[in-house]
């Protein structure tokens, strides 16, 4: 299997996964969505719905898989994506926190870009 089905494959495997959780018992305030798309190689969860008073959207995750790497650019998640990533075999060169501005990623162990 190339890179890039194996970075698809994980990415499909941890949002669904993840939605998995958001949803289980008890029923979530609010709506979860996820959109996995690999034509365009941009994969999202989102929460929407009505809480108090008015009509709530966050983006929980957002990933995006450019120039052979993954590209995190929002992660609302506990434990946070990267890690999974790095468990299942993804060398942190190939990792880019979109979400820390470009100045501040070469502090981290991540890539650049």
């Amino acid at each position: 299997m190339d890179k890039l089905n194996t970075y698809q494959e994980l990415i499909h495997d941890f949002f669904l996964a993840y939605e998995q959780f958001l949803t289980a018992s008890p029923k979530p305030d609010l709506d979860v969505t996820v959109a996995l798309d690999d034509d365009r190689s941009q994969y999202i969860l989102f929460k929407s719905g009505w809480k108090e008073d008015g009509y709530r959207r966050y983006v929980t995750l957002h990933v995006t898989l450019r120039n052979d790497k993954i590209w995190i650019e929002e992660d609302m998640t506990e434990d946070g994506i990267a890690s999974y990533f790095l468990e299942h075999g993804v060398r942190s060169q190939d990792i880019v926190l979109g979400f820390q501005p470009p100045q501040m990623r070469p502090y981290t162990e991540f890539a650049v870009a």
